[in-house]
């Protein structure tokens, strides 16, 4: 046990041994181990997006048992999915890697202009399947936010009397948001921020753009010149809004795109303070060398080489 990984407990004080232990097991796992820096595979695409848009560029992807791999190959702290991916390997990869189960999901054939994510699986089944934590999809600016507050309140209530951790991802999306506003820094902090309240021990965003959508909002930004002209400056700004950094905040790896433009995208998480990446389609969709080259060089922009 590190002092960082031990001063980043500390800021769990509710929460108990259980749940610090698994916190910890995320932490002290992989190439990152120790530093309080993470990196997590996420596979969720597959009933997000579909199986061919997922992983028909890399059809080893297809496979449950590549992801596991592809996350313990190549050092990161976690692997990430559905309940399904998970099932159909976690007694051979029992042990070897700590697993967050994504307990709620959506697919895309239907569109809805209020998005909500059905709830797939429960704590039951992440305790079953020895998992340190669950993952849960929230929607801030939905009109059905309501629902999927009420239901991560019972869902991280079970989680932590169970003594697993709670890993949110917090994506504002909804009818009186534009698409530049789902990725605006105002946005984005106030969506990491409501995850914190909802009791979250991490929480996953997308990287924040320089747009600002709310008018009431644009008015504090400027008056108080809160700086977010650079990545840095932004990912700095979302980590404030996650109690001043007292809660840990990682970012998504988002649409495919080159190896160069996302470890600038990194570079610039990790000078702002950011505390890791979780990245799916771009490590998965690339052949196994590549994608493991690439998380490598990723833990080493976190890790500060």
């Amino acid at each position: 046990m590190t002092p960082r990984v031990r001063e980043i407990l500390s800021w769990y004080g509710s929460d108990n041994p259980g749940t610090l232990a698994n916190l910890a097991r995320l932490m002290n796992h992989g190439r990152l181990k120790g530093t309080g820096k993470l990196v997590i595979l996420p596979v969720d695409q597959g009933f997000e997006h579909g199986p061919a848009r997922s992983f028909a560029m890399n059809p080893d992807a297809y496979d449950p048992s590549y992801h596991f791999q592809l996350a313990m190959e190549s050092g990161c702290n976690a692997y990430a999915a559905p309940l399904g991916f998970i099932e159909a390997c976690a007694r051979d990869f029992a042990g070897e890697i700590p697993l967050i189960l994504k307990v709620n999901n959506s697919d895309v054939l239907y569109k809805e202009k209020a998005p909500i994510s059905a709830l797939t699986s429960s704590v039951e089944d992440a305790l079953r399947l020895g998992c340190a934590g669950i993952g849960f999809t929230i929607y801030p600016g939905s009109e059905v936010r309501k629902k999927m507050y009420e239901e991560i309140a019972d869902a991280a209530a079970s989680a932590k009397k169970a003594g697993l951790a709670v890993i949110i991802w917090s994506y504002a999306r909804g009818a009186n948001l534009s698409k530049a506003g789902e990725t605006g820094i105002d946005v984005i902090a106030y969506a990491a921020h409501i995850a914190c309240q909802l009791g979250a021990h991490i929480v996953k965003v997308k990287p924040p753009t320089a747009h600002i959508e709310l008018e009431e909002a644009k008015k504090v930004y400027e008056s108080q010149h809160i700086r977010v002209a650079s990545m840095e400056d932004r990912i700095r700004h979302v980590v404030q809004s996650c109690f001043n950094g007292r809660r840990i905040v990682i970012f998504s790896g988002g649409e495919a795109k080159s190896a160069e433009d996302i470890i600038a995208e990194v570079k610039g998480i990790a000078a702002g303070g950011g505390f890791g990446s979780i990245m799916g389609r771009n490590a998965f969709q690339r052949p196994k060398k590549e994608a493991i080259q690439l998380l490598h060089n990723v833990m080493d922009a976190f890790n500060g080489k």
